[in-house]
């Protein structure tokens, strides 16, 4: 698969910016994409909802022109219908209580104008990175269910799959204690790894490593969506 640094890139080329002027993300964490979206695309601005307090309360330290942050779900946008030229979701969807998801598709539907894009991009659940991630945060289940939820909502006829793209993503760790500090100590999840656990992730992370740091190739999948009904 090819390689992608530069999401933003893909992003573009599959959706036209530069004519999707009106943007929300949904789950938005650091808002980092649509930080970089608005350099680079004068004419966007992004509505960034986030639901984890702590984030949304750092979002806050760092504001944007052009860049809204609201505290809220994908389940329940605080939009009027038909506001926005296109939605993401990058690597949010499966975070979504599984109870909710179809409910926030729809929600994701009702706020984008006729002919909308929908932009889900979401980490494969394979590769050596996703192998010492599982060790203490296994998303297997809710991976799937993410994209069954996004395969149903294009069969109901609500959604067409514009495009599926396939590829992987560079990372990089200096060490254990970066990799911990990324992946273990975030503030929307809980991980309390007791001892043995924690030396089970080390052990399977240490081979990784090398004279620059640890290097993975993690796969990730991109399915666009256009609003049809």
């Amino acid at each position: 698969m090819p390689i992608i640094t530069d999401e933003l890139e893909l992003l573009d080329s599959l959706v036209g910016l530069h004519q999707r002027p009106r943007i929300i993300e949904l789950g938005c964490g650091a808002a980092q994409l649509s930080r970089s979206l608005l350099a680079r695309f004068t004419s966007c601005e992004v509505s960034a909802l986030e639901v984890d307090e702590r984030q949304h309360t750092k979002n806050l330290l760092q504001p944007e022109a052009r860049l809204h942050f609201l505290q809220a779900g994908a389940q329940a946008i605080p939009f009027a219908a038909d506001q926005f030229d296109l939605a993401l979701m990058l690597k949010s969807l499966h975070h979504i209580p599984l109870e909710l998801i179809d409910q926030a598709l729809a929600e994701v539907h009702r706020v984008l104008r006729p002919g909308g894009l929908l932009y889900v991009s979401e980490p494969v659940f394979a590769g050596t990175h996703n192998e010492i991630m599982r060790l203490f945060h296994d998303e297997e289940q809710v991976r799937a269910a993410a994209l069954l939820a996004l395969q149903q909502a294009v069969a109901s006829g609500a959604w067409e799959q514009v495009s599926e793209v396939f590829f992987d993503v560079p990372v990089r760790y200096r060490d254990f204690a970066e990799f911990a500090q990324r992946l273990i100590a975030i503030t929307y999840l809980d991980h309390q790894l007791d001892a043995a656990t924690l030396s089970a992730v080390r052990e399977r992370f240490e081979p990784h490593m090398g004279a620059d740091g640890a290097y993975f190739e993690r796969p990730m999948r991109v399915n666009l969506l256009r609003k049809i009904a």
